[in-house]
């Protein structure tokens, strides 16, 4: 059993076994358990299950790989009392690296799925995320994604989940920095592609829905001199400025906000990355509002006491993605718990399952698949030559939860 006095877990929603659709059925040569020793006397279910996690462990997100894979094993000794066991069911890891490809990730799959593995866990990219998801549904296996925001993961399919938040959570986190949205006016300053797009449209639907005027600056990605963006932003006078901006021009367009007066005059609010960035902001740091998915001491519960201890007893550092490998780890666990490696059994058990992790209290929506749960508002606050990261506030999780997803 995991730990009972860490974990609370119920049942919120029952929806029975999951009919996969005739299209996905073409690829269905899988088998729908892992290969195990014979069923254990204990639970029923298999000596060993193997599952595939595959992440980036180079490449350019293989920062956010690393947080997540160092919260994963945590998270898989403290489901597992240390054993790397549940139920009479020994639990092996196979991780691939995927460098953020995905065909690279695909074919990993592929080949993990071809020697009889039906769990796969891991993808810090959205782009690998999508491509294995749409593997897991062809071939259904269960898939539990990782740092991977993008919304479309949410409800994609049956057999996916998430162990982390999504951008509409972000998003959604940026407004609870005013305390009415409705007749509000927000202007989003991102760059114009796909990611800052992505963004405003974001925006657009979750703020705009609750009453929100949204209006947008949208640079360049080949511009440098960000001045004259900056004061068209001051012109407007929104009531706050959500920022989405990403790469090497980040610094100048900080520097140009802050000399511009834009921080202020007006509230602005962007996203906390992981602690490689807490120096990345310049004069502006302690100007900006920042929504945070995780720090480490954004909240002060057992669950995440015991993760950081655990990732910093093997040399690690707890960071902003160590919880959704944490998160992972108890919901793979769970899953096989209580499905005994049957896919369809695995995903019932997950659907409407709650559990206490690092942020508190998570539960996996039945209908989407989607991961609700607490978001942060933090400060970025001097500390000798660097900057440390400040709770300033936390948002509840029915706050922040996503939009559902139609799967």
């Amino acid at each position: 059993m995991v730990k009972g006095t860490h974990m609370r877990v119920t049942k919120k929603f029952l929806l029975g076994s999951v009919i996969a659709t005739a299209a996905l059925a073409l690829a269905a040569c899988a088998p729908q358990t892992a290969p195990s020793g014979g069923a254990t006397e204990e639970s029923g279910g298999p000596a060993e299950i193997t599952v595939g996690m595959v992440t980036s462990e180079t490449g350019p997100l293989a920062g956010y790989g690393k947080q997540y894979l160092d919260g994963f094993k945590a998270g898989l000794d403290y489901a597992t009392d240390g054993t790397d066991e549940v139920a009479g069911t020994k639990i092996v890891v196979e991780y691939k690296d995927d460098a953020g490809d995905p065909d690279k990730a695909v074919t990993a799959v592929k080949e993990l799925i071809g020697s009889g593995v039906t769990i796969i866990g891991g993808s810090a990219s959205s782009g690998v995320a999508l491509a294995v998801a749409e593997q897991a549904a062809q071939n259904k296996v269960l898939f539990v994604s990782g740092p991977a925001a993008a919304d479309a993961i949410t409800g994609v399919n049956d057999y996916t989940f998430r162990s982390g938040r999504q951008s509409a959570q972000d998003v959604a986190t940026a407004g609870t920095f005013l305390d009415d949205l409705e007749g509000k006016k927000i202007t989003v300053l991102a760059q114009n592609n796909a990611f800052g797009q992505g963004n405003e449209a974001a925006v657009k639907a979750i703020l705009g829905a609750k009453g929100a005027t949204v209006d947008s600056v949208l640079v360049a990605e080949d511009v440098t001199e960000f001045t004259p963006f900056a004061q068209q932003v001051l012109a407007g006078s929104p009531d706050l400025v959500f920022v989405a901006w990403a790469g090497a021009t980040s610094g100048a367009m900080w520097q140009a906000m802050s000399q511009q007066g834009v921080l202020d005059e007006i509230p602005v609010v962007t996203g906390l990355g992981d602690s490689a960035t807490f120096g990345a902001y310049g004069e502006a740091s302690e100007k900006i509002s920042f929504l945070n998915h995780y720090f480490p001491g954004a909240n002060d519960n057992d669950v995440n006491t015991a993760m950081i201890e655990a990732i910093e007893a093997e040399g690690g550092t707890p960071d902003l993605f160590s919880p959704d490998g944490f998160n992972a780890a108890i919901m793979i666990v769970h899953a096989i718990e209580e499905g005994k490696g049957d896919v369809d059994a695995m995903i019932a058990a997950l659907e409407g399952f709650e559990f206490d992790g690092p942020k508190g209290a998570m539960t996996v929506r039945a209908e989407d698949h989607a991961l609700i749960q607490e978001m942060y508002q933090a400060k970025l606050v001097a500390d000798g030559d660097a900057f440390v990261p400040e709770l300033v506030d936390t948002a509840t999780a029915d706050e922040v939860a996503p939009p559902a997803a139609a799967k």
